[in-house]
């Protein structure tokens, strides 16, 4: 990305990290089953935005093992931020426990339900 290309608005960007965050937790069992497998919201506190800017960017994505994103083709790099900030990671809350016995999922505006099944033993 231009190094500090054109300035953002600092206002808005504290605004933009305040909104909840969303995180899947999934710790492993040591048979290699998901032992945890949890939908968390946790917020951002005491955010202070230092700056913030946008510009022109490229992608570059690297081989990895485990992960092989690099054969994924870069079609279009829609937009680049960078914002410098002092923040604290709250503590998280639960939204949806997976393995939970009798835990069901439902699809917002389909009215199907996925049953997942929970690790009975």
């Amino acid at each position: 990305m231009g190094y500090k290309h054109r300035a953002l608005d600092t206002s808005v960007e504290a605004r933009k990290l305040a909104a909840p965050n969303f995180l899947l937790k999934i710790i492993p069992h040591v048979d290699g089953t998901a032992r945890i497998c949890e939908l968390v919201r946790f917020h951002l506190e005491d955010i202070t935005v230092k700056g913030a800017w946008t510009g022109p960017a490229a992608l570059d994505l690297c081989s990895h093992a485990l992960a092989p994103v690099a054969e994924l083709p870069v079609l279009e790099v829609l937009s680049a931020k960078h914002v410098v900030a002092d923040l604290t990671l709250g503590l998280g809350t639960v939204v949806h426990d997976y393995l939970a016995p009798g835990a069901t999922l439902r699809l917002r505006g389909t009215g199907s339900e996925i049953l997942i099944e929970a690790n009975a033993g």
